[in-house]
């Protein structure tokens, strides 16, 4: 067989001035994602574990964590995977009940790789405190959700350009539950916040992509709901860090912002009148935070629906 690319490379020239995704059928007829890279082409599986493994019988390592967390045991005649599955280490804790330190393993690529900020210094969970958990997951295995985390952040990005919205949301939402695991789970604190900073951006992402599916059904209504819940998680992500100012500044608010001024104009005149029902109930049980927002929502309408000469 030859083994070299170059042709199929030549049939599909890559445009740095874009995200070059496709949608191809393998022989069998199973859907997969084409993702082309300057030097190359990345391809995933349409669902599933975008590499086509399994982690001791489950779908994928986070899956494999959580049957753990709910006192499942993985089959005995599962896959077994050779590079991304739970350290051995994790294995005989988790049989034994036993904490032992963790290796340190770093690496991974995409959005999820390199250490958290902070320096070198480690710190751990106290014994005492470990003892409690009923998951323990090592710096091992950590590093290897985070690989894992970077193969389905490729393929939201992909299926965002695919206008697969369903598919977006699936993926920001597990990969969101990634960084709870690793948030409560992780015995080192640098593994439980190397994932943080990449909440926002998921959260944006999973927004933009709810709304997208409502303006798919014509729901522009349910679209402007999504991107307002969007924006309201944001701002709580950013006060619970002890720094809420950093909010308004952010570049995924921002982006939400500018998808809801951009659904405004698209509310059927109705909706005038139903802001001004709600404003003047938010009024009566004095919701001046809410009265705040929808006054906002009617002078953002009435400009749009002002005719100009």
């Amino acid at each position: 067989m030859d083994a070299d690319l170059s042709e199929i490379l030549g049939d599909w020239p890559y445009d740095p001035g874009k995200v070059n995704v496709r949608l191809i059928r393998s022989a069998e007829g199973e859907p997969l994602i084409q993702i082309r890279l300057d030097l190359g082409i990345l391809q995933l599986r349409y669902d599933g574990r975008p590499d086509g493994r399994s982690v001791n019988g489950y779908p994928s390592l986070l899956e494999y964590f959580e049957a753990r967390l709910d006192g499942v045991e993985p089959e005995a005649d599962g896959d077994i995977d050779d590079g991304d599955g739970p350290s051995a280490e994790t294995e005989r804790r988790a049989e034994s009940g036993e904490r032992s330190g963790a290796p340190e393993a770093r690496g991974g690529t995409g959005e999820f790789a390199g250490d958290a900020p902070g320096g070198d210094e480690r710190d751990t969970i106290d014994p005492e405190d470990a003892e409690e958990l009923p998951l323990r997951l090592s710096s091992e295995d950590c590093r290897a959700l985070r690989d894992e985390a970077a193969q389905y952040y490729h393929r939201y990005v992909a299926l965002l350009i695919l206008e697969d919205f369903e598919g977006v949301v699936r993926d920001t939402s597990r990969n969101l539950r990634v960084i709870d695991l690793c948030a409560r789970f992780a015995t080192e604190d640098e593994d439980r916040g190397t994932l943080e900073e990449f909440r926002p951006y998921i959260m944006m992402m999973r927004a933009r992509a709810l709304a997208s599916q409502a303006l798919r059904d014509n729901e522009t209504k349910a679209a402007i709901v999504a991107v307002d819940e969007g924006l309201d998680a944001l701002r709580q992500y950013h006060s619970d860090r002890g720094d809420p100012e950093s909010f308004s500044e952010s570049n995924e608010a921002q982006a939400l912002r500018e998808m809801r001024e951009a659904l405004v104009p698209k509310l059927p005149v109705s909706q005038s009148a139903e802001l001004r029902q709600r404003l003047k109930r938010a009024l009566e049980q004095e919701n001046y935070e809410l009265a705040a927002i929808l006054r906002d929502e009617l002078r953002l309408v009435s400009e749009k629906s002002t005719p100009h000469a």
